[in-house]
């Protein structure tokens, strides 16, 4: 098993996964530990009460004027009929993962709207329809319990998988509760290992031990909202009389405690997470000590076997050696814990690529290289003389997007592929190192795709600096500047958007004439470190100047213009959307702003707000208002301008970005008379939806919406 603790190319469940759900009864989330703000200084501070009747009354009357508009669209209700379709289908890839001589899935279709835990093995996961063993109905327990149950995990608990710790949140958010399930009786453990509702995780250490990080009462959280303190906690133990292995500081951003089980490298190791992009990793000994892994708090830290590799986000000298941000380097583990510095060097970027990740096998580590946003994959193994070799991964795709996993690296170096593209459906392989891989599963084709293809393009942003973007269109456009066009973003936390097969784009977009761009602006990890860094903080607004670009290089290109262009994001990419909309307002016509960041003096006050400001700054010091105010759309949002007309969804469940950023902005907006729509998903989570009834429906309001705004009206 390989302990990873990611920063870099690796860092992706970052903005994915973490964040506080700290609602007090009378839902107003972390306001009551933040500055005060009153209706004076903030008019619309109010709805930041996520669950009070005040707030939810104005939200269930927006939604009303919103449904109204878009369900009465004569094309709605077959879109989300279509959509559905989509997400149910069972010619979808059950993606497994393999835990003894089983390969285990998550489920969810027409017949399992919460979905089924279930499990085959390989002969049968080859056949075209696998016979399933069902483990648990999420459906049946959701009745049985009397809870809107959405699946969070599983872990299962070597050697003999016959435990698992079960993960459930209500309603889609990210606090969940952690059960002790016995795969045997098929029933959660009576008086088993049972970890509250809360934001933390439990993992196993043993049959009789669990390391767990969660809310143990007052002062136990971070101000960030997640754990502070972990512990090892043994069966038949009241959890306050757990045993503390560390407790981190109020200001850090979380603490956990994890256990390799790898066999024969058996390990547990202490995460402090201090911020983004700042960690220390701690080897937890038998005696209770522990021993920090000297590597920057920057890098990324994985230990596998007796490897430990560091992906480094800022350049690091060790003795006479440089070693250039973006690079991978390779060391033996008890030796650098020794004190040696001997490392090899297995990836240094360049100006055009950057690392996309890299996992072992039993006897190699497969490395993932993104080039000019392309895969690359390349398999490297340690010789007996201590150098590493490195040649292409045989059978590998040479374009579009592609990723390989280990299928069991402490058995064997069979690996699992898949390839796509945003024309070719996902395709999943499996292989062993040196052989040709075979198919296993291939998605249909959910639209047709006869007549479009895609292009890469390059525009230059005001500093003059190259940013990548695709486009996916139809071969007989014609460049009169008339195309009803999306552009969509991310631009943060080092993630990088790569081609990828889109069922709904293809069909609620671009099989209806309308042109799909994506762009690879600064503040991902397109090109590694240095691209993300290029927009953190202070430099923000190079993000945003990048995706102007992108839209300034299509009106050249004349694919579109500004009366048919319409953008999207979520999360950071609906900070990245309200930007767009306040500080470049003559660009586009309409915009979709997803479960957004918004209120930037707020944001760190605000769930989990807290732990971002490594990637934004902290709003309250002064110096930092300065410059993080001017990519604050609620503060640069004004009355007398004109703004595209914008379509705001949230969801009352997302205890990771406050659905007060998106009821605030639109309750501003409208307040001024501005053309605006809102939609508040009761359920969901940051995901905006607890099951695909609720995908589909979301999904088909967004396109809807901006087939409304961009397409030119039918002829009478």
């Amino acid at each position: 098993m390989m302990m990873r603790v990611a920063a870099g190319a690796a860092a992706t469940w970052m903005i994915l996964t973490l964040a506080p759900f700290c609602v007090f009864a009378d839902g107003t989330a972390e306001n009551k530990k933040a500055e005060s703000v009153s209706s004076e200084t903030d008019p619309y501070v109010w709805l930041e009460d996520v669950e009070g009747e005040k707030a939810l009354d104005w939200v269930r009357a927006r939604n009303e004027v919103s449904q109204a508009k878009l369900e009465s669209d004569p094309d709605f209700a077959k879109l989300r009929d279509d959509l559905l379709a989509i997400f149910d289908s069972n010619d979808r890839i059950p993606f497994v993962r393999k835990r003894g001589e089983y390969y285990y899935n998550f489920w969810r279709d027409e017949k399992n709207e919460r979905g089924v835990w279930r499990r085959t093995t390989l002969d049968e996961y080859k056949k075209a329809e696998p016979k399933w063993e069902v483990i648990i109905d999420l459906d049946e327990l959701a009745k049985a319990e009397n809870e809107n149950w959405v699946w969070s995990g599983a872990q299962m608990l070597r050697p003999d998988y016959n435990r698992a710790l079960i993960s459930m949140s209500r309603g889609g958010a990210d606090a969940d509760v952690t059960r002790e399930f016995d795969m045997t009786t098929r029933k959660f453990v009576e008086d088993g290992f049972n970890r509250p509702e809360a934001k933390g995780g439990m993992s196993w250490i043993d049959i009789d031990h669990v390391f767990i990080s969660t809310d143990f009462g007052p002062g136990s959280m971070t101000k960030s909202g997640y754990p502070r303190i972990a512990k090892l906690w043994t069966r038949g133990e009241k959890l306050e009389d757990a045993k503390v292995v560390y407790e981190g500081e109020m200001t850090d951003m979380s603490i956990s405690a994890t256990h390799d089980e790898t066999p024969g490298f058996e390990r547990n190791f202490v995460r402090r997470a201090i911020a983004f992009y700042n960690n220390e990793i701690y080897l937890l000994k038998e005696d209770g000590s522990l021993a920090q892994i000297e590597a920057p708090n920057s890098a990324g830290k994985g230990v596998h076997c007796q490897y430990l590799t560091l992906e480094l986000r800022d350049a690091w000298t060790v003795g006479e050696k440089t070693y250039k941000a973006g690079s991978l380097l390779v060391t033996n583990f008890d030796d650098f814990m020794a004190g040696k510095r001997d490392f090899t060097l297995l990836f240094e970027p360049n100006e055009r690529n950057a690392l996309a990740g890299y996992s072992f096998t039993k006897d190699y580590l497969l490395l993932n290289v993104l080039e000019d946003v392309a895969s690359k994959l390349f398999v490297m193994k340690e010789e007996a003389d201590g150098a590493w070799s490195k040649t292409p991964l045989v059978g590998a795709p040479t374009l579009g997007t592609v990723s390989v996993s280990p299928v069991d690296p402490d058995e064997s170096n069979d690996y699992f592929m898949t390839s796509t593209d945003y024309l070719t459906p996902t395709t999943l392989l499996m292989g062993e190192v040196g052989k040709e891989p075979e198919e296993l599963k291939a998605m249909p084709e959910f639209f047709d795709a006869t007549g479009l293809t895609v292009a890469q393009h390059f525009a230059t942003s005001k500093d003059g600096t190259k940013v990548p973007y695709f486009m996916l269109y139809r071969k007989d456009m014609k460049f009169d500047g008339s195309n009803p066009t999306l552009l969509y973003g991310y631009g943060g936390f080092e993630i990088s958007l790569q081609p990828g097969y889109r069922a709904t784009v293809g069909r609620a977009w671009s099989t209806q004439g309308g042109v799909y761009v994506v762009a690879n602006i600064r503040g991902g990890g397109e090109y590694g470190p240095r691209w993300h860094q290029a927009a953190l903080k202070q430099n923000r607004l190079k993000a945003y100047e990048d995706f102007a670009a992108v839209a300034e290089d299509l009106f050249d290109r004349k694919v579109t213009s500004r009366e048919h262009l319409g953008i999207q994001g979520g999360s950071n990419g609906g900070l990245l959307v309200g930007n767009m909309v306040t500080l470049y307002p003559d660009l586009f016509k309409a915009a979709v702003c997803q479960v957004p960041l918004l209120d930037m003096k707020r944001y760190s006050h605000l769930l989990a707000g807290a732990s971002w400001m490594a990637e934004y700054g902290n709003p309250d010091v002064p110096e930092e208002w300065e410059f993080i105010r001017t990519y604050s759309p609620y503060h640069n949002v004004k009355e007398e301008v004109d703004y595209p007309t914008v379509l705001f969804t949230t969801s009352t469940r997302d205890d990771r970005v406050h659905p007060g950023h998106a009821r605030k902005m639109f309750a501003k907006m409208e307040g001024w008379g501005k053309d605006v729509l809102y939609y508040e998903n009761i359920e969901g989570g940051h995901g905006g939806a607890a099951n695909n009834r609720q995908s589909a429906f979301m999904t088909a309001m967004a396109f809807t919406f901006l087939k409304q705004q961009l397409f030119a009206p039918a002829k009478e």
